[in-house]
């Protein structure tokens, strides 16, 4: 007996479509952003500004990217696609993570260039715009701080942000230690510190996306209290091929057979059973998606206990 206690008639909106306002503010600021310090980086020779505004821009390709599989997600399901387009989401966190790595191996590869005879570099202008970079970003971060822990996406974004807001005190450090010390070097310092701050965060979602391509076990749920707490429901008897996994960010999913005493099997005593699993799940596990295959205990000799 299959039983998906789920009451919503809907597909859960994605974590990232929740925050869409968010996002398309934060896209404008860093737009507006990267233009002034492109033409900075540009009239002042600072490897760092550029570096800096090229991080920007991938931020904002990204940005793009999450709010373009935001809308696909939200297509309706189909017989082909029974899940709609949740996943591209996920997809596009990916292709951010990619992004991040390939532009800080650039970066870095240019600054390792530069060691050797580092340029001159107009100190007034790369100061003002990493200053405006980092009013920005710090706007950016404040706009997304709340919406952050609910979509890889938008946690993807903060974090780039975040990266960005590190990376122009970067440069504003780099200024002034040239105004001060003549010490040209600096600038080509500070571009290889904003690569090598990239990776770390590139990688930890990267390693995020993963799990959830790999439908791992989301983060904070334990298995085996689940396992323990569906035991401790009247008249069931064992429970096993439990799976829980994500299919995109803030929809979380499960399923388990369930061996219960054949007496609970009465349609009164099923709905009861179900009805107690679904309560029970509900207070450890956030998802509206529980799938419960009822088993009677006669017949769970004939399952091949292969999972969980």
């Amino acid at each position: 007996m299959g039983h998906d206690h789920s009451h919503s008639h809907g597909m859960t909106a994605t974590g990232t479509a929740k925050h869409r306002k968010r996002l398309v503010a934060v896209l404008a600021i860093t737009l507006a952003v990267v233009l002034v310090q492109t033409v900075g980086a540009v009239i002042s020779g600072s490897l760092a500004l550029l570096a800096d505004a090229g991080h920007m821009l991938s931020d904002a390709a990204g940005v793009f990217i999450a709010l373009l599989a935001a809308w696909i997600a939200a297509r309706p399901a189909s017989d082909l696609r029974t899940y709609g387009y949740q996943r591209a989401e996920v997809l596009a966190a990916l292709a951010n993570a990619l992004v991040l790595i390939v532009i800080s191996v650039v970066i870095f590869t240019e600054a390792i260039r530069r060691l050797s005879s580092a340029p001159e570099v107009h100190t007034g202008i790369m100061l003002s715009a990493a200053v405006l970079g980092a009013v920005a970003n710090l706007a950016s971060l404040l706009i997304l701080r709340g919406a952050q822990k609910e979509s890889l996406n938008v946690r993807g974004a903060y974090l780039e942000v975040l990266g960005d807001l590190l990376g122009s005190f970067a440069v504003i450090a780099a200024a002034l230690v040239i105004m001060v010390t003549g010490f040209r070097t600096a600038d080509t310092i500070a571009s290889i510190l904003i690569a090598l701050m990239i990776l770390p965060r590139a990688w930890h979602l990267l390693r995020d996306v993963v799990d959830v391509l790999l439908e791992a076990t989301p983060k904070g749920v334990d298995v085996q209290m689940i396992r323990e707490h569906i035991l401790a429901v009247d008249g069931v008897v064992s429970v096993h091929d439990i799976h829980i996994w994500t299919i995109t960010s803030g929809v979380p999913v499960f399923s388990a057979h369930v061996v219960v005493e054949d007496a609970a099997l009465s349609a009164r005593g099923a709905d009861r059973v179900l009805d107690k699993l679904s309560t029970c799940l509900g207070s450890h596990f956030d998802t509206e998606h529980c799938t419960f295959q009822l088993e009677p205990a006669t017949h769970s000799e004939h399952e091949a206990h292969q999972h969980a």
